[in-house]
């Protein structure tokens, strides 16, 4: 391809994502606050974060509307807070977060930090994010356990982490690390489907074919690791930066009723304050019975199941 026909791909596809966001309105989403029993806006959210110290936005990874509001929502919260605002994500593993940090800071090119962060297939949908943090040089942390070590987990239990270097063991939580229990276990063992060991591309709240041991693999044990090593990131960069504040970008089921990375959070840092957003499309919309999704989180947004999702699982 010649590099004037490249350009002119690059320019048709920024043109493209701009128009397709630009489509997209207050019409298209309802935000619902558990607390005080109505109808919010995001500016209400980041109101609500004055006294937070952590977002939780748990997302279905291929909701547009999702998306759209993901960056208004880091927005909206940097108008407020300003440099004291970072955003911390499912979609990148500790591993890469000095390719992040150099991207960030403008050494390497994003063609570079495309392929050596592992970037999801859909990252696309994150990139607006990572570009206005970027802009505005905002830190983005890269929250994930990398998934060779939860294929580990899976496959050998903690005892197989453990024999491995000190090297490795920084890329994700401390050992030992909790794991599911109560509700949030009964929710995995209720999973009908799941990659247990998904490429960086994939989502990792999928569900897997036996929720315990096909091919001698345990989700408790790999999902657990996912949640506690998020948990432990968010937990190290608050410490290092007490005066910030967190947007915690991941897939719902890592959020969704306070479980898996949020509990797992109280044990890395019990004062800590969160609130928790849970987004996804739904039929009932825009005629939504708030009652069915109040459970969920402190604010459930309701988008519009009839746009177009970014891709199809």
């Amino acid at each position: 391809m010649s590099t004037s026909l490249r350009l002119f791909v690059l320019i048709a596809s920024v043109c493209l994502s701009s128009l397709s966001f630009g489509q997209l309105s207050e019409k298209n989403y309802k935000i619902y606050s558990v607390k005080a029993g109505k109808e919010v806006t995001l500016n209400d959210i980041a109101e609500d974060m004055k006294t937070a110290q952590v977002l939780f936005y748990g997302e279905e990874h291929n909701d547009s509307v999702t998306h759209y509001l993901e960056n208004k929502m880091l927005v909206t919260l940097h108008q407020m807070f300003g440099a004291n605002i970072a955003l911390s994500m499912e979609m990148f593993d500790r591993d890469v977060q000095p390719v992040m940090n150099e991207y960030l800071n403008g050494d390497i090119r994003e063609k570079y930090f495309i392929k050596d962060a592992k970037v999801w297939s859909n990252y696309k949908d994150y990139k607006p994010m990572v570009e206005f943090a970027k802009a505005n040089k905002l830190d983005v942390v890269c929250a994930n356990a990398p998934s060779r070590y939860t294929n580990i987990a899976g496959r050998k239990g903690e005892q197989g982490l453990m024999s491995l270097s000190p090297e490795s063991k920084k890329f994700f939580a401390p050992l030992p690390y909790d794991t599911a229990s109560g509700k949030y276990y009964e929710k995995l063992m209720n999973l009908t489907s799941h990659d247990p060991a998904p490429a960086p591309s994939t989502d990792t709240t999928k569900k897997m074919v036996a929720p315990i041991g096909m091919g001698g693999f345990n989700l408790v044990l790999g999902q657990s690791l996912w949640d506690a090593t998020m948990a432990y990131s968010i937990a190290q960069y608050l410490k290092a930066h007490k005066d910030k504040k967190l947007m915690q970008v991941n897939g719902r089921f890592h959020s969704d009723e306070g479980f898996a990375i949020v509990t797992q959070l109280k044990k890395y840092s019990p004062k800590t304050k969160v609130l928790i957003i849970s987004t996804g499309s739904d039929e009932s919309f825009p005629n939504i019975n708030w009652n069915d999704f109040k459970m969920q989180g402190d604010y459930i947004i309701v988008t519009d199941p009839n746009i177009p999702k970014t891709f199809e699982d």
